[in-house]
């Protein structure tokens, strides 16, 4: 990149590696110099938790924050009931208004670990555009603003394309989802004089569309700013593992079980995701991230302590590493690791224990377990399992048992007291 930044923000997100593309960087460069500039990211409740997917933009927010503006958390209380279509293969079920609610409940939590919320001028906001589209008139929409936009240049929007190429249904109701992002934008701008919409790159289109919207109707010059779509070095999806998706409440997914997911991160991936989801700073993340063999795993707890951090707290990151440390080099069982917790009933006369590796989360399904176990990846008490017909009884689980998936997978079961 030859273009200079002189505010501090994009000088930081530049060198950590968040920026992906940006509309103006010249203009919103100036603007972020001249004073404090509102910036926002939009999240649709469509479930209980953020996940580790949105850990990059959250971290965005809070360099903008730290860089003296002003971040603004839209939750999508009004386009949640639409879903949002972009690279989607299917439409997203469509939640109520107590669902929805709760959800952003859940992802308030989150955004508290990160953020600084307040009404001085450098603190966040956070808003919801049901206060603005769950009052809309069809008619005035359609006319003040759909007219607006060009279905020729909506259906040649990526994120549409590949849906109508693939011969897969896309709702009206869906379509609608670029006009009401749009509108958001608008409103943001018009109510609290938000100069920046920032998201990840599959969101460009949605983005160009509120800024188009903002000048036509009131004649406002805003910009638009994305992080790439990350990958990991062996070409997953960033945010996903074998259990399914790394929650960041809590209660959803453990902190032990939230730091392991760092503590596994690939050696090629160290330095990037140090830069990335901690505040090291950028020399001791490339020196961290270039050291080899065995001293890459000491870069590795130290990433996973700094993000646990962020999220849990410094008290919870350190359990964490005692737990992992008591687990992996004393092959102990370990206070801190998840733990299925089972009535007398549940157990009966006894167990399977593909049933137990399922529901203590170290497999998506029985047909997993059993692969695990004939594959020689499943152990009890540090001990290979080999037959998956094995039953666990209450006698057996007079002491808690750990089982494990791999080295790196770990789990207690237990008799409820």
């Amino acid at each position: 990149m030859t273009y200079q930044p002189k505010s501090e923000f994009l000088r930081v997100i530049i060198e950590r590696g968040f920026l992906a593309d940006c509309t103006d960087l010249q203009a919103l460069d100036d603007a972020l110099i001249a004073g404090v500039v509102p910036a926002y990211i939009g999240y649709d409740a469509t479930a209980a938790s953020l996940h580790v997917g949105h850990l990059l933009n959250i971290m965005l927010l809070r360099w903008f924050q730290k860089t003296g503006h002003k971040p603004i958390t839209l939750m999508g209380g009004g386009t949640t009931k639409v879903g949002d279509p972009s690279f989607r293969s299917d439409e997203r079920p469509l939640l109520g208004p107590e669902q929805i609610d709760a959800n952003i409940a859940g992802m308030q939590k989150v955004f508290a670990q990160y953020l600084d919320y307040g009404d001085a001028p450098g603190q966040a906001i956070m808003r919801n555009n049901a206060e603005w589209l769950d009052g809309l008139n069809y008619l005035d929409f359609l006319r003040d603003i759909g007219r607006h936009f060009s279905v020729n240049r909506m259906l040649s929007f990526e994120s549409v394309k590949s849906r109508l190429d693939r011969e897969q249904s896309l709702s009206f109701l869906e379509f609608n989802y670029m006009i009401l992002q749009a509108y958001d934008f608008m409103e943001l701008n018009r109510r609290y004089g938000c100069l920046l919409q920032m998201g990840g790159s599959d969101q460009w289109g949605n983005i160009i569309n509120g800024i188009d919207l903002t000048r036509r109707v009131i004649d406002s010059e805003v910009y638009g700013l994305t992080t790439p779509l990350l990958t990991t070095s062996d070409g997953k999806k960033m945010g996903k593992s074998q259990g399914g998706a790394i929650w960041l409440n809590g209660e959803m997914l453990s902190p032990y079980e939230f730091w392991q997911f760092w503590r596994n991160t690939t050696d090629a991936d160290v330095g990037r995701f140090l830069k990335l989801y901690t505040e090291l700073p950028v020399d001791e993340c490339d020196r961290l991230g270039a050291l080899e063999g065995s001293e890459i795993n000491a870069a590795k707890i130290i990433l996973a302590n700094e993000v646990t951090t962020l999220l849990h707290g410094a008290e919870a990151a350190k359990t964490a590493e005692a737990t992992a440390r008591e687990v992996f080099e004393k092959g102990g069982a370990g206070d801190d690791l998840p733990t299925l917790t089972l009535s007398a009933d549940e157990v009966g006369d006894g167990i399977s224990i593909v049933q137990l590796i399922t529901r203590s989360g170290l497999a998506g399904s029985g047909k997993e377990a059993k692969r695990l176990i004939s594959g020689g990846g499943a152990q009890m008490n540090d001990a290979a399992l080999t037959d998956p017909g094995v039953m666990v009884t209450s006698d057996d689980l007079a002491t808690p048992i750990k089982l494990s998936a791999g080295k790196k997978r770990h789990a207690l079961v237990q008799l409820q007291s």
